[in-house]
């Protein structure tokens, strides 16, 4: 199959106006997957909605931050490579909360941002040295993808206990939006865009529901938007926002398991870009650079109040559709989620996202986990 024409290589710069709105979609590719990260630990961990959006908005700043690392020539691979909040985490992180959640949000997401910063300076130890080779060869796909399949099959239960079976109805409509925009629907931009859509659909109409009195306050999928009212327009604290990081065995082992499984993946991942954008196989070095930003993304991630990031294999789809694989694009749309972190009001509107819909996401979601580690199994 020949190759899509690429229309801004690699180290192009596009007209302004071009660039601003290449790299806003980007953001936009990214941001259904991405928000359902901290959407899923959030209620876990017994987050209100005020400090569910002070951790999107936590989110969004270090995966900014991240991408701009990974896409520099020197600090990362330079690839035009989008970093996100992993779903690779979400069982590591799910461990954490369930050792540490009786002691409160914040502390959580102490232990959390330990694990992360120890975890991410082993990850960028093994890149930026060079012996990630040695480690691809103990920590192959055969132990890795089973691993995926069991955690992500397991998590069956998160998405209805305390989200989906909370209101049925609501959750059943957005699996089956998930399901037609991803599977049916012939537009590609529907299947880009099939968790997003489905979301937003599903939100306006419980957002009507509420405000027609169908849905009245109490009801699991009421929205209630005084919060978003009361929420100051900007927040500027971005380091240690849940106080200073808590390091533990727990939590550096629970997370041990994730950054390996992050290092296969975005290995991939750096192949599938560099063909993407008209290039050659990614050389040891890029490779190299690649992983030790990683794990440098992962250990700012902690110090930020964030979740493990990783590369985004989504917008890397995105550069082979469009043609548009210029790493100056995907910088922009890395400013535009940092300039999005600052605005409080847009995380406290993603918080008051209902459960149902929630469960929904994560019933399509999990079972996207345990079908990766299939897909990793299959590349032994």
């Amino acid at each position: 199959m020949a190759r899509k024409k690429v229309f801004y290589g690699l180290t192009d710069k596009p007209p302004t106006p071009i660039m601003i709105l290449a790299g806003a979609q980007h953001v936009l590719t990214l941001f259904g997957a991405t928000t359902l990260v901290p959407l899923i630990f959030g209620p876990a961990m017994g987050m209100n909605t005020a400090q569910m959006g002070a951790f999107i908005s936590c989110v969004y700043f270090a995966m900014g931050v991240a991408t701009l690392i990974q896409t520099h020539p020197k600090l990362g691979s330079g690839l035009p490579i989008v970093q996100g909040s992993s779903f690779s985490f979400i069982p590591s992180i799910m461990t954490i909360i369930g050792a540490y959640g009786a002691l409160g949000p914040n502390v959580v997401m102490q232990y959390v941002g330990g694990g992360l910063i120890s975890g991410g300076l082993l990850l960028s130890f093994i890149g930026y040295s060079r012996i990630i080779g040695v480690i691809r060869k103990i920590i192959t796909p055969i132990v890795i993808g089973p691993t995926i399949m069991a955690i992500g099959f397991s998590l069956a239960s998160v998405a209805v206990e305390g989200n989906a079976a909370n209101y049925w109805p609501v959750s059943i409509l957005v699996v089956i939006l998930i399901m037609f925009f991803s599977l049916v629907s012939k537009n590609k931009f529907a299947n880009i865009f099939a968790i997003l859509s489905s979301i937003v659909l599903v939100y306006v109409l419980c957002l009507l529901a509420s405000l027609t009195g169908i849905f009245p306050p109490g009801h699991p999928a009421f929205i209630d938007l005084s919060s978003v009212v009361e929420a100051p327009w900007f927040r500027f604290r971005v380091v240690m926002p849940w106080g200073p990081p808590k390091f533990s065995l727990l939590a550096f082992s629970a997370l041990l398991a994730a950054f390996f499984a992050v290092m296969i993946e975005s290995i991939g991942d750096y192949h599938s870009c560099s063909y993407a954008a008209g290039l050659d196989d990614p050389t040891p070095d890029m490779i190299s650079r690649g992983i030790g930003a990683e794990g440098l993304n992962c250990a700012l991630a902690g110090l930020f109040g964030a979740v493990g990031t990783t590369s985004y294999t989504e917008n890397i789809g995105l550069i082979g559709l469009t043609g548009v694989a210029s790493r100056y694009v995907v910088r922009t749309g890395a400013v535009i989620l940092i300039l999005l972190s600052f605005i409080s009001k847009l995380g406290a509107l993603i918080a008051t996202m209902p459960s149902p819909i929630i469960g929904g996401a994560y019933i399509a979601l999990f079972g996207t986990i345990g079908a990766l580690g299939i897909q990793i199994l299959m590349r032994a």
